[in-house]
């Protein structure tokens, strides 16, 4: 067995023959990195160079954008909601039969303009005028019953007794007799007020009962448009005392309303407070169960800026326009309100006499140079 000191010695040389045989490799791996890493860094640096001359040049060889810009003018602005409506008789009322007896005479059909106590219809009058003749000579013999006791009982011909009595059968008589004079003038059926016959449910000959139906009569040259009105409205709705409406039936023809009167109790289903709008209604064009359309205004700005709602973009987590001025364009952070139609109200970020872009504003930048194609006041013109 080797000594020790004899195994360390030939441990020494055989690493030694082995760094001495690595030594053109590791001389040949670096000399290529002292030659390749500065010649990539050379290269990185010539294309990012390379890069920024491409962008510039490109920038100076790229037209600038057209757009069409808006100028901003102080002028209404209106959150408006339109709901629909009903239209319905200013009065609608059924008149009835109140005493029983056939119909001798009608004077009435669908359609007729009556005044107020104009007559409808007229019952048989014949046992009625029996009850009243028959009630009426039994009041003047009460009546003259009671003159004769007055006169006697000064004389003391006739005791107290007898003397109310006779008074007592004054008033009965005399109540009798006001019942059938009543019921006879019931006979005669007549319109309670003006208005116009809407249906008709008699003919001559037919036997009426006390409540039957006689007629319907309408008064039509007022309405009321019924409009439900949801809860999140009411409050907007109280503060308004008129009302725009338009009446598809009728081409689209526009009335104005006055506010008349909002339940205080909601349609227990769709949760709706009924608002009756009063119109007038010259020349009965609208009829009772058309729809209307009412215009009920939420919000207003009498010398608001708007802007269209499309016009808005998005950059930095801000929602902005692009503002032109000599033809370099900004992006404008602002505050957005209520909506008018396609517009949106901006109470905070524009100015008067400043230039909107609302055509071309998705495909350019900040700061980038524009051509102003057109510049218009109110966005109709782009239909033109």
């Amino acid at each position: 067995m080797e000594p020790k000191p004899i195994q360390k010695k030939k441990f020494i040389r055989i690493f030694l023959r082995l760094v001495w045989k690595s030594i053109p490799i590791i001389t040949v791996a670096l000399v290529i990195a002292l030659v390749i890493f500065p010649l990539s860094k050379k290269i990185s640096a010539q294309k990012a160079d390379l890069a920024q001359k491409q962008s510039h040049q490109m920038k100076a060889a790229k037209a600038p954008t057209n757009v069409i810009t808006m100028k901003m003018i102080p002028d209404m602005v209106m959150e408006k909601i339109s709901l629909p409506g009903v239209a319905t008789p200013w009065i609608s009322l059924k008149v009835a039969a109140e005493v029983k007896g056939k119909i001798d005479i009608k004077k009435i059909g669908e359609g007729t303009r009556v005044q107020k106590g104009d007559i409808l219809a007229i019952i048989d009058k014949r046992d009625y005028q029996n009850n009243y003749d028959a009630a009426l000579a039994s009041y003047e013999t009460a009546l003259t019953t009671k003159n004769r006791f007055t006169a006697l009982s000064k004389k003391q011909f006739i005791t107290q007794s007898q003397l109310d009595d006779a008074g007592a059968n004054v008033k009965t008589s005399k109540a009798a007799m006001d019942t059938a004079k009543l019921n006879l003038s019931r006979c005669t059926i007549r319109s309670p007020m003006e208005g116009i016959v809407d249906r008709v449910y008699i003919e001559r000959g037919e036997f009426l009962s006390v409540g039957d139906p006689v007629a319907t009569i309408l008064q039509i040259d007022r309405l009321k448009i019924q409009v439900g009105i949801p809860e999140s409205d009411v409050a907007a709705v109280r503060k308004l005392s008129t009302f725009d409406m338009t009446i598809d039936a009728l081409g689209g023809q526009t009335y104005t309303g006055k506010y008349h009167y909002l339940f205080k109790t909601a349609d227990s289903m769709a949760r709706l407070y009924n608002l009756e709008i009063e119109v007038n209604n010259p020349g009965h064009k609208i009829l009772p169960g058309m729809f209307a359309r009412v215009s009920i205004v939420k919000n207003h700005d009498a010398l608001g800026l708007a802007v269209p709602i499309y016009s808005l973009v998005t950059l930095n987590k801000q929602t902005g326009v692009f503002v032109e001025k000599k033809n370099v364009v900004h992006f404008t952070p602002v505050t957005t309100g209520f909506l008018d139609g396609w517009k949106t109200q901006i109470p905070k970020g524009l100015f008067p006499g400043e230039k909107v872009v609302v055509v071309g504003h998705k495909i350019i930048e900040d700061g980038e140079t524009v051509h102003v194609t057109k510049t218009i006041l109110d966005m109709e013109e782009l239909t033109q």
